[in-house]
């Protein structure tokens, strides 16, 4: 997909829209913008995407979020960087259809989100929600028997990725220092890396899913992905394989996985992600031992705002300078 924009004839107009991953924009921010955006140029910095409607209509260029009001607010809007990793927000008719070009964090946010995968996955083989729940109740000969019997070392096992993108590479990464062999899939072409000799095409689900031991499903959320874990895909699982998803929750249809605990036909499932948010109090996916689950928190680093914040600086400059942007987002694809 082209990612190059006509190098503008008149001083930017940049309009900075804060937002959860995007916080805080300090005086030393503002300067990088300011040093990337070019002479002369405006930077209106705002606390949130609704307070940039006042600000929108002269906007060139948007950091930040832009939902359907916020786009309509903005006639010279020509690109937007958003300051989120799933850009199914941006997947309306109007946006899809304009001539706006989106660019984001695509490559950039992986790390910190596989380590929380591998948090609930440890949380699982080695019994440690267990342990916590337990309490000093954990110290009695039965308990400590029951979880000793039960733990599960990682090395040998297989590790299957669904969508190796950053989230996927950096699994794989950590699922090779584990000792696990690792395979993994994808809709599209792309590079082996991180201990995968060969991304194989989505041809090969039906058996990466059969022969996995811990499945990660890393995809994007698309019209073609929303609920594909459903009940027929945990199905063809392993009885002893673990589910794994920190990326997008829509992707998992609830009651299937709910039905798959229930009846056993998995090993259980580490969520960062659930396919409603906020999960209801009453949801059955609380109640379940082989369940464990963070509250949409993976995303969280100390670095992911100033990685992204420093792209968008690049690509300014690449902007000015008529050449192709970082981080293009194909937006008929959705990601």
């Amino acid at each position: 997909m082209n990612g190059t924009l006509p190098v503008p004839d008149k001083p930017l107009n940049v309009l900075v829209t804060k937002t959860l991953t995007l916080p805080d924009v300090s005086a030393e921010d503002e300067e990088m913008i300011r040093q990337a955006a070019g002479p002369d140029a405006v930077i209106t910095i705002v606390d949130s995407p609704k307070e940039g409607v006042d600000h929108a209509a002269e906007a060139d260029v948007i950091l930040g979020i832009t939902p359907k009001w916020l786009f309509e607010a903005a006639p010279k809007l020509k690109w937007v960087h958003a300051t989120a990793s799933g850009v199914d927000m941006f997947m309306y008719e109007e946006f899809i259809h304009s001539n706006v070009l989106l660019t984001g964090e695509k490559g950039l946010v992986g790390g910190h989100l596989a380590d929380t995968a591998f948090g609930l996955l440890l949380a699982l083989t080695r019994r440690i929600k267990t342990a916590i729940e337990l309490g000093p109740e954990g110290w009695t000969l039965e308990n400590r028997e029951m979880m000793r019997f039960s733990e599960v070392e990682l090395e040998g096992l297989t590790m299957g990725i669904v969508g190796f993108g950053g989230t996927g590479r950096h699994l794989a990464r950590r699922a090779v220092a584990f000792g696990m062999k690792v395979r993994a899939i994808d809709a599209f072409s792309v590079p082996a890396s991180d201990g995968v000799e060969k991304v194989e095409g989505m041809e090969a689900l039906d058996d990466l899913i059969a022969v996995s031991d811990v499945l990660a499903v890393g995809l994007p959320l698309t019209e073609e992905t929303r609920a594909m874990c459903d009940y027929q895909f945990f199905q063809a699982m392993k009885p002893t394989a673990i589910f794994l998803n920190v990326t997008r929750g829509e992707i998992i249809d609830g009651a299937g996985l709910e039905q798959a605990l229930q009846e056993g036909i998995i090993g259980g499932a580490a969520l960062d992600v659930a396919p409603i948010e906020p999960l209801p109090a009453d949801s059955p996916l609380w109640s379940f031992d082989n369940c464990v689950m963070t509250p949409h928190t993976a995303g969280a680093s100390q670095h992911r705002g100033r990685r992204n914040l420093e792209r968008f600086c690049r690509n300014l400059v690449a902007l000015r300078e008529g050449h192709e942007l970082e981080g293009i987002v194909d937006k008929t694809a959705g990601f």
